[in-house]
């Protein structure tokens, strides 16, 4: 468990150092970014034709209200998380890229959902947007992250269990 922790503490230090550099923001980060805006923007469109997307910016074009969508509000900390956990566990490579993968695109799913709610929440009322922006989605994102591993954990343990029964 010690090595576990060290490693993970290590992979976070430098994933977020990693994600942080300028390089990574402008050729990485900021363009992923805006894909979630557009992605979010073209899920809402066949609902309402009233929404736009530009930059990392969503907006509604008759009000003219908008989200921007921030460092902390991509995924991008939550996938760091869960890719140092599932780096610093022992298990193969093949298991590993098959958790990073899944759990990416769990993460990112429920990321756009957080990002088309807020921006609803956003347009009718500030206060809750604000309540449910800082306290209830990180703590969901987070919880999501968890499940994520906790079912690699579960994958593990039965695919460990089958190599020792021969069911491999």
């Amino acid at each position: 468990m010690t090595r576990f922790l060290i490693f993970f503490m290590a992979l976070l230090v430098s994933l977020f150092t990693l994600e942080m550099l300028v390089p990574v923001q402008d050729h990485v980060i900021t363009p992923f970014t805006s894909l979630l805006a557009r992605i979010s923007a073209a899920i809402i469109l066949p609902f309402d034709s009233s929404v736009i997307a530009y930059g990392k910016v969503l907006q509604f074009k008759d009000t003219g209200f908008a989200v921007s969508i921030e460092s902390g509000c991509n995924g991008v900390e939550a996938t760091i998380v869960l890719v140092a956990g599932v780096l610093a566990y022992p298990a193969n490579w093949k298991a590993k890229a098959l958790a990073i993968s899944i759990g990416f695109l769990a993460v990112q799913t429920l990321n756009l959902a957080r990002i088309i709610s807020l921006f609803y929440l956003g347009d009718w009322n500030m206060e809750i947007f604000t309540w449910i922006h800082l306290y209830l989605w990180p703590s969901l994102i987070m919880l999501d992250v968890l499940i994520v591993f906790t079912v690699y954990l579960r994958y593990l343990s039965r695919l460990a269990q089958s190599a020792e029964t021969g069911n491999a």
